[in-house]
C-alpha cells in the first residue's frame, strides 16, 4: 500500500514538473516562402514533406506535427516566428532557415530554449567555430565548403585570373573565403552586391572592364537567375567560364534560366544521378509528386528529416529527454542521399563534394552531371576551434 502511495506521487510530481511522455514530435518549420529567396525555402520544405510520406508521417512510432511559417529572409519576421513556435507552440525540433543573416538572429532564442536545430540550409562560420552549440546540428554543409570545391576546381582546370561576385551578408563573405582558401590563382576583384539585388549592369560593366578568364559566382535564388540572363545576354560569356556552388547552378535555376546554363561549371555535396538506392528513391518520388527535378535545398530538407527520425527512433521515442535525443542526432543513424553521412566534432557534416557540369541527358532535360569528386571526406576549417559546451 505506501509502495503505490509512493509510486501515485512520483507521478503526481512528474506531471507537476512538466514530465511526460510525448504522444507526437512537433517540428517548427521557418523558411523562406516569398521574395527572391522562396523558390529555395519551397524546395526544402517539399523535400522534407516527401521524407515524411516515406515515413508515414511519423519519426520512430509517434505521429509528426509540422507547424510553418514564412520567414520572408526577415530577421525580425523570423524571430517572431521562432518566439512563437518555442514559447507558444513548444516545438521540439526546428529546421528550414535558408540565410545565414536570419539564422544568426535567431539562434540564440532557439538555444536558450535548449530546442534542436537541424539546419538544412544555413551553414554560418560562427556557428561552425567559436559559436558553436550542442542544440544546432548542420545537415548541409559549412557555407565555406561548396565555395572551396569550386575555389580547387577551377585551380585545376588552370584559370589564372578570376573575378568573384557575392552578395554583401555573412553567407556571402563565407563564400570567397571559402573560394579563396583551395584558389591560388590571381583574384580580378571581389565584387559584393545588394541581397537580393536583381539588376546588375554596373557589376558586369566592371567585370567586362577586369578581362577575367573565369568568373565566380554566390548569388542564391532570383539573384543567379537574374545574374546568368544578363551575363550571357552582354556577351560576357563568350571569353569568360562561368562558375557557380551547387546553390547557383542547381534545378531551380536552371528550369528558372534554361540555354544560358549549359556549360557551367559548380560543385556540391550531392547530385540527382549519384548512385545509391535512397537517393534513387528520392529523386523519382519528387520528380512524381511535384513534377520537377529536385534540387540539393530538397535532398537537404529531405535528409533533415531522416536525421529527425533517426533521433527519436534512437530514444525510443523518449524525446522529452533532451540531452539523450542531442547524442541520438549527434549519432546520425540514418541513411543520406548522399549514402554513408557523419558529423564533425562541430556538429557539421564531414562528407565529399564533387564537381558536376550542365548539360542535356538522355531525356534532352538540361540539367547536372556530376564529373568527379574534388573533396573526400572533408571538414571545415572552423571545426579547430569549436569547443562543444
Amino acid at each position: 500500500m505506501k509502495l503505490l502511495r509512493y509510486s501515485t506521487l512520483l507521478l503526481a510530481l512528474s506531471a507537476a514538473c512538466g514530465v511526460h511522455a510525448a504522444d507526437k514530435v512537433k517540428v517548427g518549420m521557418v523558411t523562406t516562402l516569398s521574395g527572391a529567396g522562396a523558390g529555395l525555402g519551397v524546395d526544402i520544405r517539399d523535400g522534407f514533406s516527401l521524407a515524411l510520406k516515406h515515413l508515414n508521417n511519423k519519426f520512430g512510432n509517434l505521429p509528426v506535427e509540422v507547424i510553418s511559417g514564412d520567414d520572408q529572409q526577415n530577421p525580425d519576421a523570423a524571430k517572431q516566428l521562432v518566439d512563437k513556435l518555442v514559447k507558444k507552440d513548444k516545438v521540439d525540433m526546428m529546421t528550414g532557415i535558408v540565410f545565414s543573416n536570419v539564422m544568426l538572429a535567431v539562434g540564440p532564442s532557439i538555444f536558450n530554449s535548449k530546442t534542436y536545430f537541424i539546419s538544412a540550409n544555413a551553414g554560418p562560420s560562427q556557428y561552425a567555430g567559436e559559436q558553436c552549440n550542442p542544440y544546432f546540428f548542420n545537415v548541409a554543409w559549412q557555407n565555406d565548403n561548396l565555395h572551396e570545391a569550386v575555389g580547387k576546381h577551377v585551380f585545376e582546370k588552370g584559370f589564372k585570373n578570376v573575378a568573384l561576385v557575392a552578395p554583401n551578408y555573412p553567407a556571402g563573405k563565407d563564400a570567397l573565403t571559402g573560394f579563396k582558401r583551395y584558389y591560388k590563382g590571381k583574384v580580378a576583384d571581389e565584387i559584393y552586391t545588394k541581397l537580393g539585388q536583381l539588376d546588375y549592369g554596373a557589376e558586369l560593366a566592371q567585370i567586362r572592364a577586369l578581362k577575367p578568364d573565369a568568373v565566380y559566382i554566390f548569388l542564391p535564388g532570383g539573384m543567379g537567375i537574374n545574374f546568368i540572363k544578363q551575363f550571357v545576354d552582354a556577351g560576357l560569356s563568350k571569353n569568360a567560364q562561368l562558375f557557380g556552388p551547387g546553390f547557383s547552378a542547381d534545378e531551380d535555376i536552371i528550369k528558372a534560366v534554361g540555354a544560358p546554363m549549359l556549360g557551367m561549371f559548380n560543385a556540391s555535396q550531392w547530385g540527382h544521378d549519384m548512385e545509391n538506392p535512397q537517393n534513387k528513391r528520392f529523386v523519382a518520388d519528387f520528380v512524381k509528386e511535384y513534377g520537377r527535378l529536385p534540387s540539393l535545398y530538397a535532398s537537404q530538407g529531405y535528409d533533415a528529416a531522416m536525421l529527425m527520425d533517426s533521433a527519436v527512433r534512437g530514444v525510443k521515442d523518449k524525446i522529452e529527454d533532451k540531452d539523450a535525443l542531442g547524442k541520438a542526432l549527434k549519432a546520425a543513424n540514418f541513411k543520406s542521399v548522399r549514402g554513408d553521412f557523419k558529423f564533425n566534432n562541430n556538429q557539421y557534416p564531414i562528407q565529399n563534394y564533387y564537381a558536376r557540369v550542365i548539360g542535356k541527358d538522355a531525356q534532352g532535360r538540361i540539367t547536372n552531371r556530376t564529373l568527379g569528386t574534388v573533396f573526400t571526406n572533408h571538414g571545415d576549417a572552423y571545426a579547430s576551434a569549436c569547443k562543444m559546451k
